[in-house]
């Protein structure tokens, strides 16, 4: 059975007076399997990000219909685990306290969630920093403090929009390397918005190409490249090749 399932969805958003309404989804439908990384690109206000929230349960379906698991997506979950381009850090709290207030809403012990703040820490390559705010971090270190708070919840699906769009070109790239490897030691799924086509090639098993508004699936392609993806594969000819491929889908 698909981890998820997005089942003949479209999303109105009203206005007044009603002729100003937008048609930003659908119809469209995919499915998700279990550990899998699921990448979604499209123009610029074909409804990518709007497709995400009616899965994180932020938006509420009111045509069609979006299973996890086989259950009804009614609302958000610490299960769909939301990563946003922004950090949303607090910043009144430390790296440690903010990464802890993940776990809030799970019946763990206090030894074992502080145990698991330490582990992902750790696994997020911020030891030492424990205690600093998030003003003294910088965009990526702001952005790894965000994706541990997060996995603290323990999501079994990671929706992440566009995570990476607000940083520099170098530290984009080590931050997908960093997240390939995090997300597969750990056999979490994800669900990827991005503009980024190269970025939707390095990390995605499959990637959806979405329409114009009203955004559709226009084609579902499996990237067939090996794993685990380093850097330099971006200069592979399969890798060109596959990127290529993207952008031509992008251009029907």
């Amino acid at each position: 059975m698909a981890k998820l399932t997005v089942d003949n969805v479209r999303h109105r958003f009203d206005a007044a007076p009603p002729s100003a309404a937008i048609h930003a989804v659908g119809p469209t439908g995919f499915s998700l399997s279990d550990g899998e990384f699921l990448a979604i690109v499209g123009p610029s206000g074909c409804g990518k990000s709007t497709l995400l929230r009616l899965v994180a349960g932020l938006i509420a379906v009111r045509d069609g219909r979006i299973t996890f698991d086989g259950d009804p997506v009614t609302g958000p979950s610490p299960r769909r685990g939301m990563v946003f381009q922004q950090p949303a850090l607090f910043p009144w709290l430390t790296v440690e306290r903010n990464i802890a207030f993940g776990a809030r809403f799970r019946s763990l012990s206090r030894t074992t969630a502080s145990q698991l703040t330490e582990e992902l820490i750790s696994a997020v390559g911020l030891e030492g920093f424990e205690a600093f705010y998030p003003s003294a971090l910088s965009g990526g270190m702001q952005q790894r403090a965000a994706l541990a708070r997060t996995l603290a919840g323990g999501p079994d699906l990671l929706l992440l929009d566009e995570p990476f769009g607000a940083l520099d070109q170098q530290t984009r790239g080590k931050m997908q390397v960093w997240l390939a490897g995090l997300l597969a030691e750990r056999g979490i799924s994800a669900l990827l918005v991005t503009h980024d086509i190269e970025e939707a090639a390095f990390l995605a098993d499959r990637v959806l190409v979405m329409s114009g508004r009203p955004g559709r699936i226009l084609r579902d392609m499996a990237i067939d490249l090996p794993r685990p993806r380093a850097a330099r594969i971006r200069t592979e000819a399969g890798f060109v090749a596959t990127k290529a491929e993207i952008s031509a889908a992008l251009e029907v």
